[in-house]
């Protein structure tokens, strides 16, 4: 009996701690571009491994690939995090010196954690359902929002950061990993999502009803509208907006928005280019009936906020992070309180549309489901 294809996953990825802990036991393999090509040989090794595993199987999901792959990753990022936090040692520092040297900042360790627990843990779970027939594309559109907000925050980070004048090789392994969740999310966008059974009679009375008469719904408005408000100001605030209110909040409550790292930056940035776009439309979403594309969208912007709040938190906190830079300690709670809302607002409405989406169905025929006018 052969072990399912997770297990062989899951015990590849284990294989990243010992590879990087060769690499750095190893001075030859030290120098910049001989970094950047162990990494792609030990990548593309990993790809044939992963073929002869699944040769077998009569048709392979392309993103399985995409998933392992990643897999592997985490686990190169969880050891980067244990190693920054004083856990493990002797695994990450020639590449910190000659690789990617902003993966010692708190920002990128935070990342990493994320990475090596919550994606890792995703991956794992969809490649699971993958070679059982089952649907994985919620959690696959979690994943892609998550990863291409990790991108969008990174790369343009470490460019205008102050590690920018120390750019290596290695930094341009990331290309791929910016293009190829953009290619995952156009895939699981484009197929069709598995929607319960709901009766003709049952989308036109939930449809009816006025935002009023929703207070779920009615609450969550309220609440976006708060998050855009946050979101403008915060984009106004690390755009060095005159307004005392705006420098008030920098220096007195959130200084890490002007650490010289970059990231904290850029998360605002694109909060306030990507994000504040997609929290409007939302509120478009809960005031209409009929908005299918909230039940897909909701889900991918849950995952990016998710993650880029988690990293931007942690860092604001982390030890890693300059004393100057960090939020103070008598404006800790507020801080906090209002980050973790701003996280948990987009994560609460992805589950009210997951939950009970008959609201944003389209309308079907009286005497059909939804299901019997897909048939037709």
């Amino acid at each position: 009996m052969r072990p399912p294809v997770e297990a062989w996953v899951f015990l590849l990825s284990l294989s990243a701690p010992g590879v990087l802990y060769a690499m750095n036991s190893t001075p030859a393999l030290q120098e910049p571009l001989l970094i950047l090509g162990m990494g792609m040989v030990v990548l593309g090794s990993l790809l044939l491994v992963l073929f002869l595993i699944v040769r077998h199987k009569k048709s392979v999901d392309p993103l399985f690939y995409v998933f392992a792959v990643f897999s592997f990753t985490c686990l190169v990022g969880l050891t980067n995090s244990l190693e920054q936090d004083g856990f493990i040692y002797g695994f990450m520092g020639f590449y910190l010196k000659m690789g990617e040297p902003h993966l010692s900042t708190a920002y990128a360790v935070l990342m990493c954690y994320w990475e090596g627990v919550v994606h890792f843990v995703l991956f794992l779970t969809m490649i699971h359902r993958m070679f059982r027939g089952k649907s994985y594309r919620s959690l696959g559109l979690l994943w892609a929002g998550s990863s291409i907000a990790h991108q969008l925050v990174v790369i343009p980070g470490v460019v205008i950061g102050k590690h920018g004048t120390n750019i290596r090789p290695a930094f341009w392994r990331n290309a791929p990993f910016f293009l190829v969740p953009f290619w995952a999310a156009f895939l699981l966008f484009g197929r069709p999502r598995d929607m319960p059974i709901i009766t003709a009679d049952k989308v036109a009375a939930a449809q009816k009803k006025h935002l009023l008469s929703r207070p779920i719904d009615l609450i969550l408005s309220l609440t976006l509208l708060g998050a855009v408000t946050f979101t403008v100001f915060r984009g106004f605030a690390v755009l060095d907006c005159p307004l005392d209110a705006c420098f008030t909040y920098v220096y007195q409550f959130e200084p890490y928005l002007k650490d010289p790292v970059g990231f904290p930056k850029v998360t605002m940035l694109v909060y306030f280019f990507y994000a504040l776009p997609l929290l409007v439309v939302f509120l478009y979403g809960l005031w209409t009936p009929g908005c299918s594309w909230m039940l897909d969208w909701t889900i991918f912007f849950a995952g990016a906020i998710a993650q880029s709040q988690w990293c931007h938190i942690g860092a604001s906190l982390h030890s890693r992070t300059p004393f100057t830079y960090r939020v103070p300690a008598d404006k800790w709670w507020p801080v906090v309180v209002l980050n973790v809302l701003y996280l948990a607002i987009p994560v609460a409405l992805a589950l009210r549309c997951y939950a009970d989406p008959v609201f944003f169905t389209k309308p079907v025929p009286q005497g059909q489901t939804n299901a019997e006018k897909k048939k037709n």
